[in-house]
Order: C-alpha cells, then sequence, then structure tokens
C-alpha cells in the first residue's frame, strides 16, 4: 500500500477527531469511526502488521463508544485514550518508520528486475545457530541484521525474529519489545511447542511462533510469505437503487475505502452494467419500481457467470420473514436503512474478499499462487493486443528445472514441491505488477515482459538464472543445488501468442539438448 495513500487517509482521520472534539456529537463521532475503519483497513491490507494492529485496537475501542446520540460527549478519560493511541498511531505512520518506498519502473529494463530489499533484525545472543535460516532468507534477497537482545530496536517497523531458544527471562524480555516496537512484526524462535509456552509468547506480543522442530524450508516458505504483498485491483460495487440520495449516501461511504463504484436506477439494466463494469458484489435495493431487488437477484442467477458474486440487499424492510425469504432467492446479507457506514464497509469488504479468495483459486495455481495454465495463456493474449496497439514489444519465456525428476526420486515429492515454490517466490520477487508469471504446468514457467526485447528480455533472465543456480537448498545434514533452463521468444518478431509460446518452448528444448542451466532465443 503506497505510504501517500495511507498518510491521506491518516489526515482525513485527524481531521475528524479534531472535528469531534471541538463538537462533540454523534454525527462527527460517525465521521471519525469511519476514518478509523477506512485506515484500518488500508492497514490490514498493507505489510506492515503491527501498524494493521495498532488501528485495530484503535477502531475496536471506537466502535465500542458508537452507541446512541445521548452517549456524546464521550467521558474525559475515553476521550484522553483515544487521543493517546491516534497520536502513537500517527507518529509511526508520518515518522521516518513509513518512508516512501519508490514505485517499481514499468519501463522494461534489467534494473527493473534487482532483487529487492526487505527490513529483517534477528535478535539473538547466540546467532550462530541461524546462520543456515540467515543464508537461506539471503538467496531471496532478504538481508538479516543480526543484533544481540541488549541491542534491541525501538520504534521499527521491521520483522523482528526472537531468538528464544537460550532465553530463560524471555517473558520480560518480549513484553517489553512489544511495546517499544507497537508497529513492528514479531516471530519467536525455538520455543518448544508445549500450548502454554506458545500462549504466553502470544500473548505478551508475538504474532508468530516458530516451534523447535519447525524444518528450515518451512520457516523460510512462512518468511517469504510475510514479506509478499499483494497489490491487487480496488474493489467494485454496482449500486442498483431508485433513490439518488442513497446513491450519494452509499458512494460517499466506500470510496472513503478506495472500493470503486457505479450505480443505476433502473434494475432491468443490470446485466448490461454487469458485463461492462465486472463488480465484486451488488448492492440491491429491496422494493424498486417495475422490477423489485428479489425479483433481479433472481434473474442475475440465471446467468452462469454471476452465480458466485456477492448480492447484499438494502432495504427498510424489517420483516424477518421476507428478508429470509430474500436471501433464500439469490441474495447473501441483507442491510436494515438507515445504515451504519461502518458496518457496511465491513460486510461489503469481508463479502468481497471472500469471493476474490474462491475467483483467485480458479485462476491461479494452488502449489505457488501463480496464474496457471489456462489463466496465463488468456493473460497473454489480452497483453499481446495492448503491446499491439501501443506498438510496443513483448517477450515470452518459458522456464523448465532441470533434472528436476531426479530429485523427486532422490529426495521425495515434498522436497520437490518446496523447489518449485522456490522458483516461484524468487520470480515473484523480481516482475513487475504489468508482467505476467504463471506456472504452466508440472516444473514449467511462463514469463511475459511487455515492452521488453529479447535482448532485455535475455538480460534479466540471466541474473534470475544465475541466482537461483546459486541456492543450497537444505536436505537432511547436507544440501544440494538445482538448475533451470530457459527459451524465449519476441513479438513483434513472432505475431500470435500460441506461436510465442511455441517458439519459446522449441528454444526451451535447444537450452536442454546444449547441456542445461542455459537461455536459448528463437
Amino acid at each position: 500500500m503506497p505510504a501517500l495513500t495511507i498518510r491521506k487517509k491518516l489526515m482525513t482521520l485527524l481531521s475528524s477527531w479534531q472535528a469531534y472534539c471541538q463538537a462533540p456529537n454523534e454525527e462527527h463521532f460517525v465521521e471519525f469511526a469511519l476514518g478509523v475503519n477506512t485506515l484500518a483497513e488500508l492497514l490490514r491490507a498493507g505489510p506492515s502488521l503491527g501498524l494493521a494492529r495498532m488501528s485495530h485496537d484503535l477502531e475496536q475501542d471506537a466502535l465500542a463508544l458508537f452507541n446512541t446520540p445521548d452517549s456524546h460527549p464521550i467521558s474525559f478519560e475515553a476521550q484522553a485514550r483515544l487521543a493517546e493511541q491516534i497520536e502513537n498511531l500517527s507518529q509511526l505512520i508520518k515518522g521516518d518508520v513509513l518512508a516512501t518506498q519508490p514505485e517499481r519502473r514499468q519501463q522494461a529494463d534489467a534494473a527493473c528486475y534487482e532483487a529487492k530489499k526487505a527490513s529483517i533484525v534477528l535478535l539473538s545472543d547466540q546467532p550462530s545457530q541461524w546462520q543456515d535460516l540467515i543464508a537461506q532468507l539471503g538467496y531471496f534477497g532478504l538481508a538479516i541484521d543480526v543484533l544481540s537482545w541488549s541491542s534491541a530496536p525501538q520504534q521499527s517497523q521491521a520483522l523482528l525474529l526472537l531468538d528464544l531458544k537460550f532465553t530463560n527471562d524471555w517473558p520480560a524480555r518480549l513484553s517489553v519489545l512489544r511495546a517499544a516496537n507497537p508497529a513492528s512484526q514479531m516471530i519467536a524462535l525455538g520455543l518448544n511447542s508445549e500450548f502454554n509456552l506458545l500462549h504466553q509468547a502470544l500473548q505478551l506480543g508475538c504474532d508468530h511462533c516458530f516451534v523447535q522442530d519447525m524444518s528450515l524450508p518451512a520457516m523460510v516458505a512462512h518468511i517469504l510469505e510475510l514479506q509478499s504483498c499483494q497489490n491487487e485491483e480496488p474493489y467494485r460495487v454496482l449500486i442498483v437503487d431508485d433513490s439518488l440520495t442513497a446513491h450519494a449516501m452509499i458512494r460517499r461511504a466506500l470510496a472513503d475505502q478506495g472500493i470503486e463504484t457505479q450505480a443505476i436506477i433502473d434494475p432491468r439494466l443490470v446485466i448490461e452494467r454487469m458485463h461492462e463494469f465486472q463488480p465484486d458484489l451488488l448492492l440491491l435495493d429491496m422494493y424498486m419500481p417495475d422490477c423489485t431487488g428479489v425479483e433481479a437477484a433472481r434473474i442475475i442467477r440465471q446467468h452462469p457467470e454471476f452465480l458466485s458474486i456477492p448480492i447484499v440487499y438494502l432495504s427498510g424492510e424489517t420483516d424477518l420473514g421476507l428478508q429470509v425469504e430474500a436471501l433464500r432467492l439469490g441474495g447473501d446479507h441483507f442491510l436494515t436503512k438507515p445504515f451504519n457506514p461502518v458496518f457496511l464497509n465491513a460486510i461489503v469488504n469481508s463479502k468481497i474478499e471472500r469471493y476474490r479468495t474462491l475467483r483467485r483459486s480458479m485462476y491461479h495455481d494452488s502449489l505457488t499462487g501463480l496464474l496457471n495454465h489456462t489463466t496465463s495463456k488468456s493473460h497473454l493474449d489480452l497483453m499481446l493486443e495492448q503491446c499491439r496497439a501501443q506498438q510496443r514489444p513483448l517477450c515470452v519465456a518459458m522456464l523448465d528445472l532441470d533434472h528436476f525428476k531426479q530429485v523427486n526420486d532422490s529426495y521425495g515429492h515434498p522436497i520437490g514441491d518446496q523447489i518449485i515454490r522456490s522458483l516461484a517466490w524468487l520470480l515473484k520477487q523480481r516482475v513487475r505488477q504489468g508482467d505476467i508469471l504463471g506456472r504452466y504446468g508440472g516444473e514449467e514457467f511462463i514469463l511475459a515482459l511487455p515492452g521488453a526485447s529479447l535482448a532485455v528480455g535475455h538480460s534479466i533472465l540471466e541474473q534470475i538464472r544465475q541466482d537461483f543456480a546459486a541456492i543450497r537448498h537444505p536436505f537432511g545434514d547436507g544440501y544440494f543445488q538445482l538448475s533451470f533452463s530457459c527459451g524465449m521468444a519476441a513479438y513483434p518478431a513472432i505475431e500470435h501468442s500460441d506461436q510465442l509460446i511455441e517458439a519459446a518452448d522449441q528454444a526451451l528444448y535447444r537450452a536442454k539438448r546444449a547441456g542445461r542451466n542455459r537461455i536459448e532465443c528463437a
């Protein structure tokens, strides 16, 4: 999540809090609570679990004070507590700990694909026992700063790895560390799997615990997943309501969350608009002239492509029987007007998150999280059309792990799966947001780089090939290394997507026949 966006939402929150302090009425408190909710949702989607935790605590305290109009102004003690939380969160967001990260450049040159650095600190008085973990993370561009417990950081947003294995007084140390670093993620290392110990570590502020018998690949996998940050498209909501006033209120509430909206008055236009807008969720008024919301929902469910899209009814209807019947006939949730904007946002976000998770499972490979075979090809078709229209080159690479059958035969299929994930993580670290990265099948991957010539593509993949070949994969008491071969082809020399894939595949086979661990170009 861009730091600029977070700071902008913080300014909105501070402004609404100041308005409430000057005129402590329910209307201003609703605006403040909505600002807190908006900021919390943004931070939950970002890489800082610590900031997300702080905003969540503030949100819970604010919502607990929502109550009724006659409950305002809130007590002096409650106001002071909220003010302290707001100040602490504000200082962390505005300070150097949230320095703005430069945007990934979209032109295709090798500098765009350099390894990304991350801020990770290991606190240990015996760091030698964690050298293998440090080395493995280093292969993926994660540099680890090793500090003793006496040099523990303060006000840090780094991921903190905490060696508790030989630290007898770790509960006291952990409590102090969490208080000094409220915005950091903290992972306990070296505890045994006893329930009470894990419970205590989590209560004192740890976000995760890596127990003593946790394998090195599993620890690396978990840390890599924590470091990955998905940049999803904004949520999209289609509003179907015959009231322009309702349109304005709903769109304003959702806009604060960064949710894109479109609104129509006539429910008979809903299918046409859904095809155009491709919403993630529908908000349907129950009672509209000519066609009710329930009738519209039943019609929507006749279209297979819209069977799973969430439908939330908005209505003044309070009859429980009618609400249940409306849900039975195609709806997913029922909100009664007048709606609480904070609750509306919570419902919309949770429904869309589950919907996108379901949709993601259909389009992505379950092992790696990359695009699957079919989705990769369909995205390549669209990308090629865009490059053709913009008169830009497009480079396509097919990658295949070398001697992968021997890995499965020698070390077992779980290790083979881990190798596939390792290459997927390395590739995900290097690609730009607009690139296509997919698992094409088995141990084969596809990568499409819009704007990249064959020469630029070769330079990019050559560096990735060298970096992957340098990884020492742990097994038992030892290590082994692996490589991949790559074939490349480019548009406009080759004009059609199927031909690009075929040409890159043929080049891949030439690389295999020429000795593997190399790149060949069509």
